[in-house]
């Protein structure tokens, strides 16, 4: 993992995002290094030569950057935390870079929303507490830690996750869980509904996008530890496979009481 020091001219960047007004990325790059990571497009914009998952830029001065942005009074509105790089991951615990600029937020009361694969979330659970308006996702693949060790090397183990969830549960933050992407022959949706109920408030899911640079990365996982699964998906998912899995999706929400805000697809 090359990791290096670098400064941003602007942080609070506006999104196109259904529901969120702008998006802060405290770091380029993520050491989670998903195999199926949606966002390894931006390894273009870096002008790294490592691969996704292998380089880190730290916005060294994210926090003084957002103090300048905030006092020009932008107009009010959701921000995201973390859409192309999980703003919990591992260096988080060093750098605390996520915690300044909630910090900085904090005093403004702007609306917030952060995903994350990461438990450390809750070391901050006393400044989100103290927003008007916050909710916390944490993303679940999977139950089975095998699965996400090999998918998902990087990031809090699925147990991790749903603790982190609950204790944000019961300190009254607004908490929701993404179950994406679903990998085939993989996910466990039930599993992860058994796991998470009375403990998120609402749940998105999203099918696999093996449209984004990725299916290498995926099928290299694939041929080393589930070869067997490897023919399907080489073939592909259809229409009528993810409606099925829509539907099974909603109707186990239905089940275990948790409000089903949609199901994407690319």
């Amino acid at each position: 993992m090359k990791i290096s020091a670098i400064k941003c001219k602007t942080l609070l960047t506006k999104s196109n995002l259904p529901k969120v007004d702008y998006c802060i990325n405290p770091y380029i790059g993520c050491s989670h290094a998903c195999a199926y990571c949606y966002a390894r497009f931006m390894r273009r914009f870096t002008g790294h030569s490592e691969l996704w998952g292998q380089f880190l830029d730290i916005k060294m001065n994210a926090a003084e950057v957002l103090a300048k942005e905030m006092a020009r009074k932008p107009k009010k509105g959701t921000i995201l935390l973390g859409s192309v790089t999980d703003a919990y991951q591992s260096i988080e615990r060093k750098c605390c870079l996520t915690r300044a600029v909630l910090e900085i937020l904090v005093e403004y009361d702007w609306p917030i929303s952060i995903l994350t694969k990461s438990n450390l979330v809750m070391r901050d659970i006393d400044l989100l507490k103290r927003f008007s308006e916050c909710e916390v996702g944490l993303t679940i693949t999977t139950m089975d830690q095998k699965i996400c060790r090999n998918f998902e090397p990087g990031s809090s183990v699925p147990q991790q996750r749903i603790e982190a969830l609950e204790t944000l549960h019961q300190n009254k933050i607004a908490t929701y869980v993404f179950i994406g992407p679903i990998l085939p022959e993989l996910s466990d949706i039930e599993a992860i509904f058994k796991a998470i109920k009375g403990k998120a408030d609402f749940v998105m899911a999203e099918a696999l996008n093996l449209k984004c640079g990725n299916r290498y990365f995926i099928e290299t996982v694939l041929l080393k530890e589930y070869p067997q699964l490897l023919p399907i998906y080489k073939k592909g998912f259809g229409k009528d496979y993810w409606d099925s899995i829509e539907k099974l999706t909603r109707k186990l929400a239905g089940e275990y009481g948790i409000h089903f805000k949609g199901f994407f697809r690319h």
